[in-house]
């Protein structure tokens, strides 16, 4: 695992234990960041500080979205794949604790027919529904459709679809990766030297055969 110290600097790629040993040495926690990245990253930190910290950023990513209004402009005659990219944008909202203003304005002869455009907006209230909710039904007014969209609590809210599909992709990257063969086995050679009388320290001249004197 990628571990990343008590300081924010990075401390390298080490063994679970290796990582449990160093953040006992420091008397903090080993927390685990990002799960789903290859190799997943830990840090070296004071767990209740860490949370408090979150909590914290939580907190005022939410309080500065708060009252923030992004407009979605829909058609009667939208493309399906239009309306995918314009409800994803949508999401992306949502999950940012931002309300979402949506409209639709009929044109030429669509206004003999505005059953469709609520038809389209009924259709984005509830691909929606995961995320947000109506602050009333959608009605007619004038030459067009309005309705606000309010983000659920979080704790009620879906997540966000793009989270999702990248945690599927790491997690099939960690998968596929490949791993690195287990070592052979030195191997080992059969001798039979020891079972042989050493000839260190033995006369080398023990194996000459001299003339006898005449």
């Amino acid at each position: 695992m990628r571990v990343i110290g008590h300081d924010g600097q990075q401390v390298g790629i080490l063994p679970l234990n290796e990582a449990l040993g160093l953040a006992r040495q420091q008397g903090v926690d080993l927390v685990e960041i990002s799960p789903n990245a290859v190799p997943p990253v830990c840090r070296i930190v004071d767990y209740g500080k860490f949370k408090y910290e979150q909590s914290k950023k939580d907190k005022d990513t939410k309080k500065s979205n708060a009252g923030k209004v992004k407009e979605v402009q829909l058609s009667v005659k939208i493309d399906p794949h239009d309306f995918g990219v314009k409800l994803q944008h949508a999401i992306d909202f949502f999950c940012d604790d931002m309300k979402v203003k949506i409209a639709l304005r009929f044109r030429g002869r669509e206004m003999a027919h505005t059953e469709y455009g609520v038809q389209v907006i009924n259709k984005f209230i509830k691909e929606s529904a995961p995320y947000a909710t109506p602050e009333m039904q959608p009605k007619v007014i004038g030459k067009g459709i309005s309705l606000t969209l309010n983000p659920l609590p979080r704790a009620k809210r879906a997540k966000n679809p793009k989270v999702l599909e990248q945690e599927a992709e790491e997690a099939e990257m960690a998968k596929e990766e490949p791993k690195a063969p287990p070592k052979a086995p030195k191997p080992v050679i059969a001798t039979d030297a020891a079972e042989k009388p050493s000839d260190f320290g033995s006369n080398p001249f023990t194996q000459i055969n001299l003339p006898e004197n005449r």
